[in-house]
Protein backbone atom coordinates (compact mmCIF):
# COMPACT_ATOMS: atom_id res chain seq x y z
CA UNK A 1 0.00 0.00 0.00
CA UNK A 2 2.87 2.52 0.76
CA UNK A 3 4.49 1.70 -2.31
CA UNK A 4 1.45 3.02 -4.26
CA UNK A 5 0.77 6.23 -2.36
CA UNK A 6 4.67 6.71 -3.61
CA UNK A 7 4.32 5.63 -7.19
CA UNK A 8 1.16 8.28 -6.84
CA UNK A 9 3.47 10.91 -5.51
CA UNK A 10 5.66 10.83 -8.04
CA UNK A 11 3.47 10.65 -10.91
CA UNK A 12 1.28 13.52 -9.52
CA UNK A 13 5.21 15.41 -9.42
CA UNK A 14 6.02 14.86 -13.05
CA UNK A 15 2.24 15.44 -14.66
CA UNK A 16 1.68 18.62 -12.52
CA UNK A 17 5.57 19.54 -13.30
CA UNK A 18 5.95 19.06 -16.80
CA UNK A 19 1.31 20.51 -16.80
CA UNK A 20 2.97 24.25 -15.20
CA UNK A 21 6.22 24.25 -17.05
CA UNK A 22 4.08 24.63 -20.54
CA UNK A 23 1.31 26.47 -19.17
CA UNK A 24 4.20 28.90 -18.17
CA UNK A 25 6.13 28.61 -21.09
CA UNK A 26 2.67 29.07 -23.79
CA UNK A 27 1.65 32.66 -21.41
CA UNK A 28 5.39 33.80 -20.91
CA UNK A 29 6.16 32.89 -24.21
CA UNK A 30 6.05 36.66 -25.61
CA UNK A 31 7.59 38.37 -22.61
CA UNK A 32 10.86 35.72 -22.62
CA UNK A 33 11.04 36.60 -26.30
CA UNK A 34 11.55 40.33 -25.51
CA UNK A 35 13.48 39.64 -22.73
CA UNK A 36 16.33 37.39 -24.51
CA UNK A 37 16.41 40.02 -27.04
CA UNK A 38 17.08 43.28 -24.18
CA UNK A 39 19.88 40.27 -22.91
CA UNK A 40 21.51 40.29 -26.17
CA UNK A 41 21.20 44.16 -26.63
CA UNK A 42 22.84 44.57 -23.55
CA UNK A 43 25.49 41.97 -24.70
CA UNK A 44 26.36 44.26 -27.65
CA UNK A 45 26.26 47.24 -25.71
CA UNK A 46 28.81 45.91 -22.79
CA UNK A 47 31.36 44.95 -25.82
CA UNK A 48 30.98 48.18 -27.18
CA UNK A 49 31.50 49.93 -24.03
CA UNK A 50 34.62 47.97 -23.47
CA UNK A 51 35.93 48.50 -27.08
CA UNK A 52 35.23 52.18 -26.50
CA UNK A 53 37.62 51.62 -23.55
CA UNK A 54 40.52 49.89 -24.94
CA UNK A 55 40.31 52.87 -27.88
CA UNK A 56 40.60 55.69 -25.08
CA UNK A 57 43.41 53.71 -23.04
CA UNK A 58 45.42 53.78 -26.41
CA UNK A 59 44.41 57.27 -27.22
CA UNK A 60 45.51 58.10 -23.78
CA UNK A 61 49.15 56.10 -23.80
CA UNK A 62 49.62 58.09 -27.63
CA UNK A 63 48.42 60.98 -25.87
CA UNK A 64 51.49 60.45 -22.95
CA UNK A 65 53.90 59.62 -25.97
CA UNK A 66 53.17 62.92 -27.65
CA UNK A 67 53.93 64.47 -24.15
CA UNK A 68 56.90 63.06 -23.70
CA UNK A 69 58.08 63.26 -27.31
CA UNK A 70 57.56 66.62 -29.02
CA UNK A 71 58.90 65.14 -32.36
CA UNK A 72 56.58 62.42 -32.46
CA UNK A 73 53.83 64.74 -33.76
CA UNK A 74 56.08 66.38 -36.22
CA UNK A 75 56.77 62.72 -37.95
CA UNK A 76 53.13 60.85 -37.64
CA UNK A 77 51.35 64.61 -39.20
CA UNK A 78 52.58 64.11 -42.84
CA UNK A 79 51.56 59.98 -43.10
CA UNK A 80 48.15 60.78 -40.94
CA UNK A 81 46.87 63.80 -42.58
CA UNK A 82 48.64 63.19 -46.12
CA UNK A 83 50.72 66.27 -46.86
CA UNK A 84 54.32 66.47 -47.55
CA UNK A 85 56.71 65.02 -45.23
CA UNK A 86 59.34 68.16 -44.33
CA UNK A 87 62.28 65.81 -44.20
CA UNK A 88 63.25 65.23 -47.68
CA UNK A 89 64.91 61.42 -46.54
CA UNK A 90 61.74 60.41 -44.81
CA UNK A 91 59.79 58.29 -47.31
CA UNK A 92 56.41 57.70 -46.16
CA UNK A 93 53.51 55.00 -48.13
CA UNK A 94 50.82 56.30 -50.38
CA UNK A 95 47.75 54.65 -50.56
CA UNK A 96 45.50 54.38 -52.89
CA UNK A 97 41.60 54.26 -52.24
CA UNK A 98 40.99 51.05 -53.93
CA UNK A 99 43.76 49.77 -51.72
CA UNK A 100 42.08 51.11 -48.72
CA UNK A 101 38.41 49.74 -49.82
CA UNK A 102 40.17 46.56 -50.10
CA UNK A 103 41.84 46.10 -46.94
CA UNK A 104 38.24 47.08 -45.31
CA UNK A 105 36.64 44.70 -46.77
CA UNK A 106 38.98 41.95 -45.48
CA UNK A 107 38.24 43.32 -42.07
CA UNK A 108 35.11 43.13 -42.43
CA UNK A 109 34.98 39.74 -43.58
CA UNK A 110 36.99 38.92 -40.71
CA UNK A 111 34.62 40.62 -38.31
CA UNK A 112 32.20 39.21 -40.07
CA UNK A 113 33.32 34.95 -39.75
CA UNK A 114 32.68 35.47 -35.96
CA UNK A 115 28.77 34.19 -35.96
CA UNK A 116 27.18 36.22 -32.75
CA UNK A 117 25.00 34.22 -30.64
CA UNK A 118 21.58 34.23 -31.50
CA UNK A 119 19.79 36.63 -29.83
CA UNK A 120 16.69 34.22 -29.37
CA UNK A 121 16.77 30.66 -28.90
CA UNK A 122 15.07 28.18 -31.65
CA UNK A 123 12.61 26.49 -29.21
CA UNK A 124 11.23 30.02 -28.08
CA UNK A 125 10.98 31.30 -31.58
CA UNK A 126 9.08 28.00 -32.67
CA UNK A 127 7.10 28.13 -29.36
CA UNK A 128 6.01 31.55 -30.33
CA UNK A 129 3.47 31.10 -33.28
CA UNK A 130 -0.24 31.10 -31.86
CA UNK A 131 -1.18 27.35 -32.94
CA UNK A 132 2.01 25.98 -31.05
CA UNK A 133 1.19 28.36 -28.24
CA UNK A 134 -2.80 27.40 -27.82
CA UNK A 135 -1.32 23.74 -27.91
CA UNK A 136 1.37 24.03 -25.03
CA UNK A 137 -1.33 26.16 -23.03
CA UNK A 138 -3.94 23.21 -23.45
CA UNK A 139 -1.47 20.14 -22.90
CA UNK A 140 -0.33 22.07 -19.79
CA UNK A 141 -4.04 22.19 -18.92
CA UNK A 142 -4.57 18.83 -19.54
CA UNK A 143 -1.40 17.28 -17.73
CA UNK A 144 -2.69 19.97 -14.47
CA UNK A 145 -6.09 18.80 -14.56
CA UNK A 146 -4.68 14.83 -14.81
CA UNK A 147 -2.65 15.28 -11.85
CA UNK A 148 -4.86 16.64 -9.77
CA UNK A 149 -7.57 14.24 -10.74
CA UNK A 150 -5.68 11.30 -10.53
CA UNK A 151 -2.87 11.69 -8.86
CA UNK A 152 -4.34 13.36 -5.26
CA UNK A 153 -4.06 11.42 -2.48
CA UNK A 154 -7.29 9.55 -1.29
CA UNK A 155 -8.70 11.23 1.81
CA UNK A 156 -10.37 8.51 4.08
CA UNK A 157 -14.18 8.98 4.83
CA UNK A 158 -14.71 9.72 8.41
CA UNK A 159 -16.80 7.50 10.04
Amino acid sequence: MQRQGVFHFLLFVVFFSVGAAALGIAVLCDDLIVYCRNQKIVQDANQLVERLTSLNSEYDALLAQLDKDPNLLRRIAPATLGTEPEDPNAIYPTVKANELSLARKALIAQAGEEAPPAAVPPWLERCSAPQRKLGLFVAGAGLVLISLVFFTPKTKPSA
